[in-house]
């Protein structure tokens, strides 16, 4: 009798840990109605169990979730773990609570990535990218280093007919002052005085006041310095 009872208790555990399963992998891909059995033998396909009344059931993996099967003697054993291919857009709603990642190693200085590409997997470039969220749909999505923080230098040489606008090379558009410095001949002009900008275009403010009066002379250099 008590190996009979202890037989009952482990159908039940077994019966208990199905449903539990199915729920779990039915919750991450879908929140309602009916989810369909993968196709028996294919990739992520379905493990069949019956339960204490002879019921037969089905426990599969998708969107994420990879099982692997072994069989050893007489032994076959499914595990289930996290990697996998994503079938469907999921959200994690984290309802106020922390959401981390724990170890991750710290990437060194100097490691930015030149050759990442669009959808590609890990192996095939160098370096590494950031992780930033489109705020629009939540996705995640990879960002170059380099892309960050974009910075340039042009240097122009006064005409003879000094001119007072000067276009950068490739049309960048120009942040605010803060983030643009301008130098005639070395020497620092005064933002939103000497100079002003727009779009990708400085111009520069003489001024025929004294004592801060000053021209622009043939053969003068103007520096234009940014980062945004």
């Amino acid at each position: 009798m008590k190996t009979q009872l202890q037989k009952q208790w482990t159908k039940i555990a077994c019966l208990t840990f199905a449903i539990f399963s199915m729920a779990t992998v039915v919750n991450a891909q879908k929140l309602a109605g009916d989810v369909a059995k993968n196709a028996s033998g294919a990739l992520n396909g379905t493990v069949r169990v019956v339960d204490n009344k002879g019921t037969v059931k089905y426990l599969q993996a998708k969107n994420g979730i990879t099982t692997i099967t072994n069989t050893t003697a007489d032994v076959t054993t499914t595990t289930w773990q996290l990697g996998g291919v994503l079938t469907d857009n999921t959200y994690i709603d984290v309802n106020g609570k922390v959401f981390g990642l724990d170890k991750i190693d710290l990437a060194a200085a100097g490691g930015a990535s030149t050759d990442a590409a669009d959808k590609t997997v890990h192996g095939t470039g160098t370096g590494w990218t950031l992780l930033v969220r489109d705020e629009a749909t939540g996705a995640i999505k990879k960002l170059k280093a380099t892309d960050l923080i974009a910075s340039g230098h042009e240097a122009f040489t006064a005409a003879a007919i000094p001119l007072l606008a000067y276009p950068l090379t490739g049309s960048p558009v120009l942040p605010t002052f803060e983030k643009v410095w301008v130098y005639r001949n070395g020497v620092k002009l005064i933002a939103g005085l000497d100079y002003t900008i727009a779009a990708s275009t400085v111009t520069l403010v003489p001024n025929v006041t004294a004592p801060n009066d000053w021209t622009v002379l043939t053969g003068d250099v103007i520096e234009v310095q940014f980062f945004k």
